[in-house]
């Protein structure tokens, strides 16, 4: 078995995690877009490992059910009542009907969302190439406070792991740590996990005793030590999610300016893991790209835009925009201030201006929406203009209903189409028209009632109001003009 194809993965996700004080278990607490064990679960799979393997305990029902979700082909343990990670391993194992005759079994843990698939290859690779019975990853760190110690001999060989709680004062000022992810024989594995014991001052299950029999038995104890430890850190509160956030999101936005992508200010933009970008996309400030998000090559995304499962076509613009679950085809624009909710659909060429709301709306191509609308349940066809301010009136109470405005069709300003409702190709409708029925192709749809004028009313039926005094004044004014051109004809 090579060491790109391990025998199987073993990902720890069982914790309570109470530091985080949330009612979500820790490993589905979310940075770009994947939940913690998520992440873990990708590095894992990119080692293409014969079998991948999730202990689980605390919340087992949810989180077992998000990893059916994702990964499919993981087998999911259950952890007893036992504490410890070495208990955890040894349950993996018997989920897995005992550990396999031969091979390489990587453990990681679903709390280390950082760790890349690359790293645990070449922990695999460094394992077998030296012939060690355990590999341990390490890191040397500035601070090495709540982390165990990797204790080596004269040789370099690893001769313990030291929990902090059980660590002397010499052991503590070690600055090599473990971080938690190892590389196991699968047979010394197996026959180590029946000698651990709780005899520590935790009362668990040590895994990191796995080295102090291995090398009692004889077998060679490696540790590799990372270039960058960053990687190996672990989620335990919510000031460490945030971290860890941060610290990806430098990586995945760092990485897409290297395959041609502008970001003007990477401070500000956060991309998730799942987001594609093609070159030539210019990213602007204060955006956020979320979810599978797709933005082809000339598009301008942002200032200030969140996009989450949206399509954007090459060379659209989309400013000051909120959108999830919609598609924006190539040339088109859409913003400022606009609002796209799931199923929006804008053809190539096609405009979403400024404070518009859409959903469930198809606008064909070079169609436009420029100002102040709500277009739900709709579809716009090609060429036409929806005037500012009309709303497309598309529940009753009890259903929704849709609207069709055909090609080339001038919506009037202050119009509402009243759902289920169809404007023919090419008609046009009058300012503050309301659409209750369908209009034929090619009509003019007006509301003809007369505008009505009551003179005085004001002075009638609201005196003493400012509004009074101004019509007032108005008056008094007319009259002086009216008295000097009677004044100039007398005097002609």
């Amino acid at each position: 078995m090579s060491a790109t194809s391990p025998a199987a993965v073993i990902v720890l996700a069982a914790g309570a995690g109470t530091r985080m004080k949330s009612s979500t278990p820790k490993v589905l607490h979310t940075i770009a877009g994947r939940t913690l064990v998520h992440h873990a679960l990708e590095a894992a799979r990119q080692v293409a490992p014969e079998r991948i393997v999730v202990v689980v305990r605390h919340e087992r029902d949810q989180v077992a059910a998000h990893i059916a979700d994702i990964a499919p082909e993981a087998v999911v343990a259950d952890q007893d009542e036992i504490p410890g990670t070495g208990r955890a391993v040894h349950c993996a194992l018997d989920a897995w009907d005992g550990p396999p005759a031969s091979g390489t079994i990587l453990v990681t843990s679903g709390d280390v969302p950082l760790i890349e698939g690359a790293t645990l290859r070449a922990l695999a690779e460094a394992h077998e190439q030296t012939g060690a019975r355990v590999t341990v990853l390490s890191a040397h760190v500035d601070d090495p406070t709540g982390y165990g110690r990797v204790v080596r001999g004269e040789d370099g060989d690893v001769m313990a792991i030291v929990e902090e709680k059980d660590a002397t004062n010499d052991q503590r000022q070690i600055v090599e740590i473990n971080t938690g992810i190892y590389a196991f024989d699968a047979q010394v594995l197996g026959q180590a996990l029946t000698e651990l014991t709780t005899d520590n001052a935790a009362g668990e299950v040590y895994l990191t005793d796995v080295i102090a029999i291995t090398r009692k038995a004889g077998g060679s104890v490696k540790a590799i030590v990372m270039d960058d430890p960053h990687t190996a850190e672990g989620v335990n509160d919510r000031a460490q999610l945030a971290h860890a956030a941060a610290h990806m999101n430098t990586t995945i936005v760092h990485a897409w300016m290297q395959a041609g992508v502008s970001v003007q200010d990477p401070a500000t933009t956060w991309i998730d893991a799942d987001v594609v970008l093609e070159p030539d996309v210019t990213i602007l400030p204060g955006t956020q790209l979320c979810g599978s998000t797709r933005v082809a090559s000339g598009a301008v995304v942002g200032p200030d835009t969140t996009l989450t499962d949206v399509q954007v076509g090459e060379a659209a613009t989309v400013t000051r925009t909120h959108g999830s679950d919609s598609v924006i085809e190539s040339g088109a624009s859409v913003g400022p201030f606009a609002y796209l909710r799931p199923g929006t659909h804008l053809s190539s060429g096609a405009k979403i201006g400024t404070f518009v709301e859409t959903k469930q709306a198809t606008i064909g191509q070079g169609a436009k929406v420029p100002h102040l609308s709500y277009v739900g349940d709709a579809d716009v066809a090609e060429g036409s203009n929806i005037g500012a301010g009309t709303i497309f009136v598309n529940y009753d109470g009890v259903a929704k209903h849709r609207t069709s405005v055909g090609k080339h069709v001038k919506i009037g300003s202050d119009n509402t189409l009243v759902a289920p409702v169809s404007v023919g190709d090419g008609a046009y409708t009058g300012a503050g028209a309301v659409i209750r029925e369908d209009v034929p192709a090619g009509a003019l749809a007006m509301n003809d009632s007369a505008q009505r004028i009551v003179e005085g009313w004001v002075r009638t039926r609201r005196p003493d109001t400012a509004s009074a005094e101004a019509a007032a004044a108005a008056d008094e004014n007319e009259q002086v003009v009216s008295d000097m051109h009677a004044d100039g004809e007398k005097e002609g």
